[in-house]
């Protein structure tokens, strides 16, 4: 729906201070286009062919990654009198819709904007000192970021996060968000046994146990210090009454966050920061790590608005840049499988950069080949889909033949590898009203599987034999198999893939089918780091100054990292990092 009204009004032009002929070219219209959750709608005003304002009216983006798209976006446009501007990167749906929306506007008002009259405007007021004093300095706002530099401020330290992207909150912001925490609250509401010598025992097994025990050990240890603190301080909200049980898992032990999304905790952590007044500077490109002549780290050399900026760090310097598995050359240098041809999950800044500077300080690495894809992806875009966690309530995973050919709640590796076997290379994943009722991942994630139902990805129908329909699976096969798994459900013995989580009954319309594939998920290599977080060089010595925490390191999780265990890893070490970086 699109709207347009001219202010033409005696009364508006005395108040506005402007006479009848200046307000009656004024011009309102409304334009709306899908984003990645949903309708944006917008109205420009316009005068005499000149964008004045933008309003969004409307709209149910992340509001971490679209913050910027609705401000910068916005302002350039405005700056420049043209829709013709930069996305912001990461955000690159959203601000696609924006741009859309905003051109449906004016197209519908019958405005074009007039070459030419683009405004000056004063950058003065962004530029920052060229030399920046710091205690300690953060590179990256993930969960291991934020984690760092809360932990340090909280220590006494005066600090600073640096970020490359315009929004903040790197893979942490896009996942599920859900933490494994053995012996947590939810286990003990729900009379769940677990400890952390078992933690430790399926964490090790998960990754061939060649990640190094003692890392494992403090994991396991400080998980649950790590999760009453983003409940009672971060104040994440956790789902009281939910667990997920991730693959490699041997009980539930997945706490939930609010909206089963890494959302809610960015958010709260960027609330936190605002309150310690910790400030974060985006679009702060770390480009290398700067030595005194005893060899210690004492600062970081960025670029900024195309000026170089020098950050000081009187303490140490934290690398929390993540992995590497959004860039292709370095992934496909440790395993050359891994190419264009795979998608990936994570955030487009996820290149390998905190890697990269570090090793041109002698630093070792370890691990690197071992790069992990995840299972359950859109099959365009490669990212992963939320709303098929219904799979760790019971659904099950077919094939085009209709059978089911792994267990669910393998590892991801295994999955995986099995998914890439089959018929087109992907998998479908079907459940019905019993999982729903109970998992509700449609309900939470309404606007994925609106997305999905319009590519046609995704599909909700009230029989089994439509969805097989829709997806070109084979009825009878998928039937037969649908029939079986109901019968293990009832007997609570799943005589084909020995599902450990339990299979549940798949009878209840409505059913629900999504179409997925793998893609490159996580690399478990990175820096080598000791027990306190300090980044060792070649020879196993500690690089004074330098600390790691996250995916950037490579000790934890061995050949294949466990679903949940990420945050839990990026929690703890980040606190660590945190500690030992502001004690210096």
């Amino acid at each position: 729906m699109i709207k347009k009204t001219i202010i033409a009004s005696a009364i508006v032009a005395l108040v506005m201070g402007c006479s009848v002929k200046e307000a009656e070219q004024i011009t309102k219209s409304e334009g709306s286009a899908f984003g990645k959750h949903g309708e944006i709608q917008v109205q420009t005003e316009t005068k005499n062919g000149q964008l004045v304002d933008i309003s969004v009216l409307k709209q149910n983006e992340n509001k971490v990654l679209a913050a910027s798209v609705f401000t910068e976006m916005k302002d350039a446009m405005i700056a420049n009198n043209s829709t013709e501007v930069d996305g912001i990167s990461g955000a690159t749906i959203t601000s696609g819709a924006f741009k859309e929306a905003v051109e449906s506007s004016l197209a519908a008002a019958g405005v074009t904007l007039v070459a030419g009259m683009a405004k000056s405007s004063d950058k003065s007021k962004d530029l920052l000192a060229t030399e920046q004093n710091f205690d300690v300095v953060v590179i990256g706002s993930g969960g291991a970021g934020f984690s760092a530099a809360i932990t340090a401020k909280n220590a006494g330290a005066n600090v600073v996060i640096i970020e490359k992207m315009p929004t903040v909150g790197g893979n942490s912001l896009i996942t599920g968000g859900q933490m494994n925490v053995p012996g947590n609250w939810v286990q003990k509401k729900m009379g769940i046994e677990d400890d952390i010598d078992l933690f430790v025992k399926d964490t090790l097994k998960g990754g061939d146990y060649l990640g190094d025990p003692e890392m494992v050990q403090i994991l396991a240890e400080q998980a649950l210090p790590a999760a009453e603190w983003l409940r009672d301080y971060i104040k994440v909200d956790f789902y009281k009454d939910q667990l997920f049980q991730f693959g490699g898992h041997s009980v539930k032990r997945a706490l939930i966050p609010r909206n089963h999304t890494g959302a809610e905790w960015i958010s709260k952590f960027m609330a936190k920061t605002d309150e310690l007044q910790i400030p974060i500077h985006t679009r702060t490109t770390a480009t290398a790590l700067i030595k005194d002549q005893n060899g210690r780290v004492i600062g970081v050399e960025a670029e900024k608005n195309g000026r170089k900026i020098i950050y000081n760090a009187e303490r140490g310097v934290i690398m929390a840049t993540g992995g590497f598995g959004a860039n292709v050359a370095m992934r496909t240098k440790y395993v050359p499988e891994l190419d264009s041809r795979y998608g990936t999950t994570n955030a487009r800044g996820i290149m390998g950069d905190g890697i990269v500077m570090a090793e041109k300080l002698n630093a070792k690495t370890h691990n690197m080949e071992s790069i992990q894809t995840y299972p359950i992806c859109h099959i365009d875009t490669g990212v992963i889909s939320l709303i098929a966690d219904s799979r760790f309530f019971g659904a099950i995973v077919v094939n085009k033949e209709g059978h089911r050919f792994v267990e669910e709640l393998e590892r991801r590796d295994v999955i995986s590898r099995a998914i890439l076997a089959q018929t087109d290379q992907q998998a479908y994943v079907l459940w019905g009203g019993e999982i729903e009722d109970v998992a509700g991942v449609v309900g939470v994630h309404k606007d994925e599987f609106g997305e999905l139902n319009r590519k046609g990805m995704m599909y909700k129908a009230d029989s089994i034999e439509e969805l097989a329909g829709k997806f070109g699976i084979d009825e009878k096969a998928l039937m037969a198999q649908v029939g079986r798994v109901n019968q293990f459900a009832k007997a609570g013995d799943d005589k084909e893939f020995n599902h450990r989580g339990g299979l549940k009954t798949i009878m209840k319309p409505p059913f629900y089918m999504l179409v997925a594939k793998p893609s490159v998920h996580h690399t478990m290599g990175g820096l080598m780091t000791d027990t306190h977080t300090r980044v060792l060089d070649t020879e196993g010595k500690v690089i004074a100054g330098l600390y790691a925490a996250g995916e950037v390191t490579g000790m934890t999780h061995g050949s294949n990292r466990l679903g949940g265990n990420a945050i839990t890893d990026i929690t703890v070490f980040g606190r660590i990092a945190g500690k030992e970086a502001a004690a210096q």
